[in-house]
């Protein structure tokens, strides 16, 4: 009996440095055992110390490589990263919507590890009104949500109502990513009807790059093989502390 191939697709800047990206991307989707597919969204010029260019892929030629992923080779769940403007971000929701691709997790990539703008700021609203309200569960970290929401602080109350005004926007559940806070790194789970603090000693290294897409894209792999969303969500929570 031969065994189900699993796709997952991501939609992403490229990382030249490969820590980040479609390429940290690619690698965690192949940890899982998924056959991963990419659309690249910009290239950057890229290590672990910071970003020195960006190039930003015109948006059609976003889309086509979309349809050429889709039409021939598909995807059982897929998950966005750096979309660096609001023409990207619309042609990928229409591109979503007129391909009936399920499974979306949305990693509001905003800023980079070093401080460089990776999505213009004009692009936050297009990132609520047109991607968030098609995404099964979305990824941001502090300063993400703070942007997405309005809502400041760390304290678990500003999280909490942070994840409430993401669900009002139309996604199915939230994940609000613990690492700026002080003390262990717990994550803010949220499906709607109820809360879920995933927490995991704090790791001290230095080597954080990338660990956003790594954990988004680890969710994506889970539902890729059909695993339910809080269980995706777990179970890529301990593959980010273990990595």
């Amino acid at each position: 009996m031969r065994k189900p191939i699993y796709k997952a697709l991501t939609i992403a800047g490229s990382d030249s440095g490969a820590g980040a990206g479609i390429q940290a991307d690619l690698k965690t989707f192949a940890a899982f055992g998924i056959y991963g597919t990419s659309v690249i969204t910009a290239i950057t010029a890229q290590n672990t110390v910071g970003v020195t260019k960006i190039l930003e892929l015109p948006a059609d030629l976003v889309a086509a490589q979309l349809d050429a992923v889709v039409e021939d080779i598909g995807a059982q769940a897929l998950k966005t990263g750096m979309l660096a403007n609001s023409a990207i971000i619309e042609i990928v929701a229409e591109k979503i919507r007129e391909h009936r691709l399920r499974n979306l997790v949305v990693d509001p990539v905003m800023v980079a590890k070093g401080g460089d703008l990776l999505l213009r700021p004009e692009a936050i609203e297009a990132l609520r009104s047109r991607l968030i309200p098609l995404a099964v569960i979305v990824t941001p970290n502090l300063p993400e949500a703070e942007q997405l929401t309005g809502i400041p602080g760390s304290r678990l109350q500003d999280i909490k109502e942070s994840a409430r005004r993401i669900i009002a926007m139309g996604a199915r559940s939230v994940v609000i990513k613990g690492g700026h806070r002080k003390g262990p790194a717990t994550d803010i789970f949220y499906d709607g009807k109820k809360f879920r603090e995933l927490s995991a000693p704090r790791v001290r290294t230095p080597n954080t790059h990338g660990t956003g897409c790594t954990f988004s894209a680890a969710i994506a792999a889970g539902l890729a093989k059909g695993e339910k969303l809080e269980n995706a969500v777990v179970q890529a929570k301990r593959y980010i502390t273990q990595a």
